[in-house]
């Protein structure tokens, strides 16, 4: 048998952990082109809170469909000619303790450090701020780039990676204990406190010259506070809008947006990981020297047991995670080596 979360009702608000159900199904049957997983970690991203609102990348969830996450498996069966049976691999599945999915659609992973790094910096959060930073933003030494959501999975990366490229990077969080890390271990130059009465001047304060680059994980009325302060050419980089997935009807977008895009020529470009699919492995590369360089810093905060994966996204959902979350559902594979 097979336990696996699935999304019990809709959320009209809040997210509640009664929005979740646990159930325990037959174990999935293989189709001859599938990999049969046995999952050992699964991601809690936000993500599988907005396919629970309404459809994104992929279609909306209804009531009793699997909650949506990358993995890092053991593959258990496969195919010949697909990757071999006690060998890692990463892919898109879900919150269950065994997934079937193409041979076609999962990635083998280099048996060395810790697995929890091919959900963070090695997966689709580090690509995703990879590619924002480089891709689309095009950041330049110099600039001032700012970042909202910065202590989650992909703003801790992002805000680092634009510090390397020799740009002045300045964070948005939700606390000021958050905002400490941000500075004292990832090098953030300045940060700001969402919650704070003052957060429109402090914003301003930290951002004396503008704002070139806007990393913006959050929408709603974090970037109508952001665009005043952009700059001739400035960039947005539409990653995340979690400031509105916890709402039953979000709020309209920025006054006065055209107005604003136009009269400074800003760019304000929403991009998916996958659109880079090919430059994947290139920035993979890049992201491990970085990393082996000292100039990448992981967070990580890995929960244990399925069972709490519906917690673990509430509470993110009101911030109470930094860097990537996680929940390791079994040990790792015999025999690999140690980090």
């Amino acid at each position: 048998m097979n336990r696996q979360i699935v999304m019990a009702e809709r959320p009209s608000g809040e997210l509640a952990l009664h929005h979740f159900r646990a159930e325990v199904v037959p174990m999935p049957e293989r189709p001859a082109d599938a990999v049969l997983l046995r999952n050992i970690l699964v991601s809690v991203a936000p993500g599988a809170r907005a396919a629970m609102q309404g459809p994104t990348h992929r279609p909306q969830l209804v009531p009793g469909e699997l909650i949506p996450s990358s993995v890092v498996a053991e593959v258990v069966a496969g195919p010949p000619d697909g990757p071999a049976p006690g060998s890692v691999v990463t892919g898109t599945a879900g919150w269950q303790e065994y997934s079937v999915v193409p041979a076609s659609a999962v990635r083998p992973l280099e048996p060395v450090g810790p697995l929890s790094h091919q959900l963070g910096f090695l997966g689709l959060n580090g690509l995703t701020a990879y590619f924002g930073i480089h891709a689309i933003a095009r950041v330049r030494a110099g600039e001032t780039v700012l970042v909202s959501g910065a202590a989650g999975g992909v703003g801790h990366l992002a805000g680092q990676l634009a510090r390397a490229a020799g740009a002045r990077a300045v964070g948005i969080s939700g606390s000021d204990d958050k905002n400490r890390i941000l500075e004292s271990k990832l090098g953030y130059a300045a940060t700001v406190d969402r919650r704070s009465a003052s957060f429109q001047d402090d914003l301003r304060a930290a951002c004396p010259d503008g704002v070139n680059v806007y990393f913006d994980n959050v929408g709603g009325p974090i970037l109508e506070s952001v665009l005043p302060l952009l700059v001739k050419h400035g960039r947005i980089v539409c990653c995340g809008v979690t400031s509105h997935y916890d709402l039953g009807d979000p709020p309209p977008g920025p006054r006065d947006l055209a107005v604003r895009l136009i009269a400074k020529s800003l760019r304000m470009e929403g991009f998916l990981v996958a659109d880079h699919r090919p430059r994947w492995e290139e920035a993979l590369r890049d992201l491990r020297r970085m990393h082996a360089a000292g100039e990448l810093t992981i967070l990580e905060d890995i929960r244990d047991g399925l069972d709490s994966a519906p917690a673990a996204l509430v509470a993110m959902m009101a911030g109470g995670n930094v860097g990537q979350l996680a929940v390791r559902l079994a040990q790792d594979p015999p025999g690999r080596p140690p980090a």
